[in-house]
């Protein structure tokens, strides 16, 4: 395989791997691909209220579980000189409040950060009893209630194909005021919710259910009680209905707290209790969701990556990341265009600085460096020194030079000048004294045209590297200076003609 092709062959799977690792951060970790976007969180906040008589106190709340479109991205306890401990009890997780001697109105709070994701509600199956206990209705006062309630199962049943459309039936007369059956059903129990009558005419029905309770996200809600769904087992999987008007489904925003077990709060050692929950959204950078929900699941990806590094570390990346792009940048227009620089990769180095220090300030600094140091390294080739004193006499120059420029500037007032140290001066010697051998084996013409070209290519450099959306990808998405290697190995097989070239050799075209 000769070596074109395999660099073809290389640059192709690198593209593929770093293009592949940034889709899958992009729509499995929910790494945003442009900057400036944000997700809705939403805080929930629990308050658990009672009044405790002067013993010993215990509370024990139900926690919420793992839902596939409700993304818990982190939860804070609250409770003042209560011992605090999370149990399992019959597959539900409770949060357990317990203090020795407790008196008087109690409060304990529980807080839990959460983001709505795409996909279903409730995929993950239910380990539930599918057991039914009919209610008791064989007194004879209570014959004129039990018809009822089989009148509506056996209309229910006769408009229905099967058990999640006769639970829509049912629900559906239940909900209607107009029908007798229904008004004799709650005037009997009227002490009760409308969703204890309908699990009680879902039993009677030989239909398992049993509630679901949760909350609907809306913005800066207060003082809220759970709200309750049904769920029935249609005998291959649990379904879940919006009790009032029957339909099938989880609602897009509600978010299930307790699904099916035993009560959502209970008091030992007071009373009163009750659990009350507030609401409200808060808009967070998508970047910074990622990384709460990746981190909870230790995704490799990014548990081993840049990520994981200190802040410090990793501003510092931020900028060395920064840097293939740069040398992209001078290899697309030295091989297609031509332009000729001092050094290879000088003027990436010069781009990085004039991120630094601004690019008008870095210029006027970096020319007048140049130029004196210039000067000062012809009257040194006078003294015929030997090469290697020559080069770090100029270094201590520059050092001096960039001394000199600060503190001048520091005492007129010129703060930006005072960014001169982010030039790196090994750099700017070895510039001055490359500069000075073409001056004298080419001439000053070719000075220009070298440390013209030098600046212009360290100003797109700088004006690419500085594009806000560069600088989103390179740090979010590393992956992708794979995609910028395979790149350059294919620019590098270039072999035509260049810009500069076709300007050069005009006339003979002509």
């Amino acid at each position: 395989m000769s070596p074109r092709a395999q660099v073809y062959i290389l640059a192709a799977l690198l593209t593929l791997m770093g293009a592949g690792l940034t889709i899958y951060k992009n729509v499995e970790l929910g790494f945003p691909l442009l900057p400036g976007e944000y997700r809705t969180v939403w805080t929930i906040e629990a308050k658990v209220g009672f009044t405790a008589d002067g013993g010993p106190a215990k509370a024990a709340l139900t926690l919420p579980r793992e839902q596939r479109n409700m993304e818990v991205l982190g939860e804070t306890f609250s409770s003042s000189g209560y011992g605090f401990n999370i149990i399992q009890e019959d597959d539900e997780y409770r949060a357990v409040w317990a203090k020795r001697e407790a008196s008087g109105p109690q409060s304990l709070f529980y807080q839990l950060d959460v983001h709505q994701t795409p996909g279903a509600a409730l995929e993950q199956p239910l380990d539930m009893s599918t057991k039914v206990v009919k209610p008791l209705l064989a007194a004879r006062e209570q014959e004129a209630v039990r018809q009822a309630i089989y009148s509506l199962v056996d209309t229910a049943r006769q408009r229905s194909s099967d058990t999640q459309t006769f639970t829509t039936e049912l629900l559906t007369a239940l909900a209607d005021r107009r029908n007798q059956d229904a008004n004799m059903i709650f005037g009997y129990y009227k002490d009760r919710s409308f969703v204890d009558v309908a699990l009680l005419v879902l039993a009677a029905a030989d239909v398992p259910a049993h509630r679901i309770r949760g909350l609907y996200l809306e913005d800066d809600r207060r003082r809220m009680s759970p709200e309750d769904l049904l769920e029935i087992y249609d005998g291959i999987r649990w379904v879940v209905f919006e009790p009032q008007s029957g339909s099938p489904g989880v609602p897009k925003n509600f978010f299930i707290w307790q699904r099916g077990g035993k009560s959502l709060l209970d008091v030992e050692g007071g009373y009163n209790s009750r659990v009350t929950f507030s609401v409200i959204s808060n808009d967070v950078p998508a970047r910074d969701v990622a990384m709460l929900s990746t981190s909870q699941e230790k995704e490799a990806l990014v548990d081993f990556s840049i990520y994981s590094l200190p802040i410090e570390q990793q501003s510092i990346f931020k900028l060395i990341l920064l840097v293939p792009v740069g040398a992209l940048v001078v290899v697309l227009l030295r091989v297609f265009v031509g332009l000729r620089t001092s050094g290879t990769f000088m003027p990436v180095l010069l781009a990085i600085a004039f991120i630094e220090t601004q690019l008008l300030t870095g210029l006027s600094i970096f020319v007048l460096i140049l130029i004196l140091g210039l000067w000062i390294r012809f009257y040194l080739s006078r003294l015929n020194l030997l090469l290697v004193a020559r080069i770090a006499a100029v270094v201590v120059t520059v050092v001096i030079l960039m001394g000199a420029i600060s503190v001048i500037s520091y005492k007129l007032g010129i703060e930006q000048a005072l960014t001169v140290t982010f030039f790196p001066m090994i750099i700017l010697a070895w510039t001055i004294e490359r500069m000075s051998i073409v001056w004298e084996e080419d001439g000053p013409y070719e000075v220009l045209i070298q440390a013209g070209g030098s600046l212009l290519v360290a100003v797109i450099a700088w004006w690419v590297m500085t594009n806000r959306y560069i600088e989103h990808w390179t740090f979010n998405f590393p992956e992708l200076l794979l995609v910028l290697l395979g790149v350059i190995m294919i620019v590098g097989n270039y072999t035509g003609f260049r810009l500069a070239e076709l300007a050069r050799f005009r006339q003979l075209v002509r």
